[in-house]
């Protein structure tokens, strides 16, 4: 008994010993073939299963060559059988195997854990929000004076400039494109915290978005990932476009409701089928071999129809246009000669039925943060119900309420941490939406100016709690709670909540950087602030109680 357990852990000893992913050789890396290795894997376990049923055979017969010899030495004594102990090793042994069948699936399938990376994780949660230090309400209000209202004291004066150019260079864009065969550009809608009153940071860029629409006899059909069945959880929040005839379902014509016979035949549908094999899916930007609208060729097509818009109104303006990030649809810099330079973006998008939710090719650098995705996928934005929604409780809150300057010395001191640690995963996107988020939950009376330290503390601590629990809910989609006024549609309230955290749960290495940018955002936010701060005499008025722009 004792030599046949002593086979059985031997053989469960080997199996763990050479298992790879239990004891893995140094500087060695995962092969192409494991294809190959996974076989072999198999192999080895129907041969290790082989072996134990031969001991098991092995040690029943030794077992029972036992108590017979038993029998015959001493036939007067009955010892009773106790089959706990080959239970034990038995079951020892299963689960044992189990153990590393599981192990090996988890391996294939790369769900490979490193528990190292989340020992990491768990060090940095560990850092629980103890509340930021800031300075007297002085040093604050002349902070915000000099930092944040000598900004935007420009951006009524940069937005009038280039709102006319804008319109100027889309109506030149209209003039050079083939209206049969190229998108039509539609007019341009300001957006984001230039529209929002809230932009501090320089340059001080104006994005705009630019509907386009396909040429006749073509139209968009959108659907939203979130209407499917079934929704990949990084596919929360987008959707596809694909390119239809505008009469595939239904021509209008009276041969839909009449049946013409065998020898009739309608004259106008015959001429515009043939026209339908004439013409190509890839002229009109879609995906190869589909019938969907692809984000990449819409880039370069707007880029190159703002191209030829520029050379045809160039000799109008003193100034030089060019792009300033390849990667952007329309990132565009003007450079004066004296040096200057104003930056603005011009986003081309594809409106969501009678609403004014869009799909959104490319977000602007410094704008949300794009996941990786497929070319066919589009992002819904709801800039323009953002703005609107600001716009509504600026009605309600009190009279020079705090939430835009909350939201305006969070993102400064956010842009100058950034500039000291280096870009961060959490953008301006998610400070604003923290700040929705909480003006939805705190009463009117909380936003007055004299609350504005208090806010700040709210949204830090919301911030904190929410990249804890790596979960940041869209402030639209799937919020049932928003005012009827906004006009918002009731399938994206209805919606399940898009996560704008999610990515966090994936990439480790993006999450550690950005809790350890947090935190020392946190620990730098008193020096920062003194930093850009003057001397201020005691009893000054107030700067936070003027009028935002």
């Amino acid at each position: 008994m004792p030599a046949g357990v002593f086979k059985v852990c031997f053989v469960v000893i080997a199996a763990i010993v050479n298992h790879p992913l239990l004891f893995p050789k140094e500087n060695v890396t995962v092969p192409e073939n494991t294809e190959d290795i996974i076989q072999k894997m198999k192999e080895r376990e129907e041969s290790l299963r082989l072996e134990r049923l031969k001991l098991e055979q092995e040690m029943a017969v030794q077992e029972t060559l036992t108590k017979s010899s038993e029998k015959a030495t001493e036939p007067e004594e009955q010892y009773p059988h106790d089959p706990l102990s080959w239970n034990f090793w038995t079951a020892l042994s299963l689960v044992v195997f189990l153990l590393i069948e599981l192990w090996r699936q988890d391996y294939q399938e790369g769900t490979w854990q490193d528990y190292s990376i989340e020992e990491d994780e768990n060090a940095v949660l560990g850092k629980a929000f103890k509340g930021v230090f800031l300075p007297d309400r002085g040093t604050l209000d002349s902070f915000y004076e000099r930092c944040i209202l000598n900004v935007t004291s420009e951006i009524a004066r940069n937005r009038e400039l280039v709102e006319g150019f804008a319109d100027d260079l889309l109506e030149a864009l209209r003039s050079v494109c083939n209206r049969d065969a190229d998108m039509e550009v539609e007019e341009s809608i300001g957006i984001g915290s230039m529209y929002e009153n809230w932009r501090v940071h320089k340059p001080l860029a104006c994005d705009f978005i630019v509907p386009f629409t396909p040429p006749e006899p073509y139209c968009f059909k959108l659907e939203t990932c979130d209407s499917r069945e079934s929704v990949p959880p990084d596919k929360q929040g987008y959707g596809v476009i694909k390119i239809c005839w505008a009469d595939e379902n239904s021509t209008g014509c009276i041969c839909d409701k009449t049946k013409l016979g065998e020898d009739l035949l309608c004259l106008l549908h015959s001429k515009m089928n043939q026209s339908r094999h004439n013409n190509h899916m890839e002229d009109l930007l879609c995906y190869k071999d589909s019938r969907y609208l692809d984000s990449d060729q819409v880039m370069m097509w707007f880029q190159v129809a703002l191209t030829k818009a520029w050379n045809k109104i160039s000799h109008k303006y003193e100034f030089s246009l060019t792009f300033s990030h390849l990667d952007s649809p329309g990132a565009l810099k003007i450079k004066f000669r004296s040096g200057k330079t104003i930056a603005f973006n011009l986003t081309p998008v594809v409106q969501y039925a009678d609403s004014d939710v869009y799909f959104v090719s490319h977000f602007p650098c410094g704008g949300l943060a794009e996941g990786s995705t497929s070319s066919i996928h589009w992002f819904l934005t709801f800039a323009v119900y953002e703005k609107r929604y600001l716009q509504f409780v600026s009605k309600i809150l009190p009279d020079s309420s705090c939430h835009l300057s909350c939201l305006q010395i969070l993102s400064f001191i956010h842009g100058k941490q950034c500039s000291l640690t280096g870009p961060s995963s959490l953008t301006n996107y998610h400070l604003k939406t923290a700040m929705l988020h909480l003006l939805q939950t705190y009463p009117s009376s909380n936003w007055a100016s004299g609350f504005l330290e208090a806010r700040l503390q709210d949204v830090l601590r919301y911030l904190e709690k929410s990249l804890q629990e790596k979960r940041l809910y869209h402030f639209f989609i799937g919020n049932r709670n928003l005012p009827e006024e906004l006009g918002i549609p009731v399938e994206f309230q209805k919606a399940e909540p898009v996560n704008l955290f999610r990515p966090f749960v994936l990439q480790r290495s993006a999450y550690r950087k950005t809790m350890d940018m947090f935190h020392e955002m946190l620990r730098n936010t008193s020096a920062l602030i003194n930093e850009y701060t003057t001397h201020v005499h005691v009893g000054r008025a107030s700067p936070l109680n003027k009028e935002q722009l």
